[in-house]
């Protein structure tokens, strides 16, 4: 495959699981390829993860995330099991299927395994993996990105490659792309992510001509214990309040501003644009018997989550009843009189009128009624964006009018579209668009210009 004039076949610049999985697709075909990570590890976020899945059909998908697009959406619905069946075949260990977030499938993958398998593949096939190097801008010539320039222990050099494809993993960690893409009170809020994903993705392709979208596409994130820091990957999962959804969640103001139901993941996006970027999370003993100390996720080990709050220095308190939240101490910065009146009022309604507090959801909200009660003030914390580069079905960048920037690609959280607000596992999503940017690259000729 590999042509006159280019060094490489496929530049991936990124290694974490779009990069990697693309790169190592490509490799096994027969591609000259070279990946260029900017941390001095490669695997991104996915090292820090274990699960892949996404919605159960194309139609759940287009339930669930009604603003993406709908080609995208498909794609990755429809893609979860052949992508697995890849994962398969480089030897990786994957589990059964379960079910998750209620509307999810997927299974538990040896991530580890996978990375370290998909690095040899590209080793294995005379391919080239840099890191601790920095991707300074694309090269246009001939009407077409053909690669990028790329500084190496202080020096650049010129790699030209026939597809350029962007997996930098998104622009959380830039505080100024953040606040302008997201919400202005994102700049200063907790990352739950590595620190490298900072918007060169976003970056080198705007540079080209790019289009970025869709706009309130928002983050994936979780709400975690206020003031809880620092934040070290150690404690991801054991200070995630993944159980935000079956409590109550009120402002500074006392007053609720989300149907809690929703989720936990969009439940942050909405504390992100309440004063102060917090919120205060009320659960009774039955929030905590069946969800908290419980296995939120099949096959992860249960824990305590309120003693591994009180061990790294969040805000928990107990209440033996409701009329105690009037006693929360004024250094949380809670109305705590219309915090007691919000609650109560929450109650009144679910034993009279629960349509009210949920309306469209599927089932009937539950009165927060069973003491004890626990009091957390909780924040925000971004793992990835969903604001990005927009593509097309075959992971082509999409210019400003609509048509394929010829030679780049895009695949992970440096995309936008798949997912505007709600979020079907990016993980899944990272992994289906990096082979489908494998596939065109692959192709004998760069896909003709066209409409997505």
């Amino acid at each position: 495959m590999h042509e006159g004039g280019y060094d490489f076949d496929l530049l991936v610049i990124g290694a974490g699981m779009a990069g990697l999985s693309a790169a190592a697709m490509a490799a096994r075909q027969g591609a000259r390829v070279l990946v260029a990570e900017k941390a001095a590890q490669s695997g991104g976020n996915a090292a820090l993860a274990g699960y892949i899945w996404t919605a159960r059909s194309p139609e759940v998908m287009r339930e669930v995330i009604p603003d993406g697009d709908p080609a995208l959406g498909a794609m990755l619905a429809s893609g979860l099991d052949p992508a697995l069946e890849w994962v398969r075949s480089l030897g990786v260990h994957v589990g059964p299927e379960v079910a998750l977030m209620g509307f999810g499938r997927g299974r538990q993958v040896d991530m580890a395994s996978y990375l370290r398998n998909c690095q040899r593949s590209v080793a294995d096939a005379g391919g080239e993996i840099w890191t601790s190097c920095q991707t300074e801008k694309l090269e246009a010539g001939e009407g077409a990105v053909v690669g990028a320039q790329v500084s190496v222990g202080g020096e650049t050099r010129g790699v030209r490659a026939r597809w350029t494809l962007l997996a930098s993993g998104g622009f959380q960690n830039d505080r100024e792309l953040t606040a302008r893409h997201i919400h202005p009170q994102a700049a200063g809020i907790l990352r739950r992510c590595v620190p490298s994903s900072s918007g060169d993705g976003l970056r080198l392709a705007t540079a080209v001509g790019a289009q970025v979208g869709k706009p309130g596409g928002g983050f994936y994130g979780h709400l975690v214990p206020h003031p809880v820091q620092p934040w070290e990957p150690s404690l991801f999962v054991n200070l995630t309040l993944y159980f935000s959804e079956h409590g109550l969640l009120l402002n500074r103001a006392g007053r609720r501003f989300v149907d809690e139901t929703v989720g936990d993941h969009l439940n942050t996006q909405a504390v992100v644009e309440q004063p102060g970027a917090r919120a205060l999370l009320i659960v009774d003993e039955r929030v905590r018997r069946d969800w908290v100390v419980t296995s939120y996720v099949e096959g992860i080990e249960p824990m305590d989550k309120f003693a591994a709050i009180r061990q790294h220095g969040g805000r928990v308190a107990v209440a033996e009843s409701l009329e105690e939240l009037e006693y929360l101490p004024e250094e949380w910065g809670y109305d705590a009189s219309a915090a007691l009146a919000t609650v109560l009022e929450y109650n009144r309604l679910a034993a009279s009128d629960p349509g009210s507090l949920h309306p469209g959801r599927v089932k009937d909200p539950l009165p927060i009624d069973q003491p004890p009660f626990y009091i957390l003030d909780t924040q925000p914390a971004m793992t990835f964006t969903q604001v990005g580069v927009l593509v097309d079905t075959s992971a082509r960048v999409l210019g400003v009018e609509g048509h394929p920037v010829p030679g780049l690609l895009a695949a992970g959280a440096d995309t936008g579209g798949t997912f505007v607000r709600g979020y079907a596992g990016g993980l899944a999503m990272a992994l289906v668009l990096g082979l489908k940017a494998a596939e065109t690259a692959l192709a004998p000729l760069p896909a003709a210009a066209g409409g997505a």
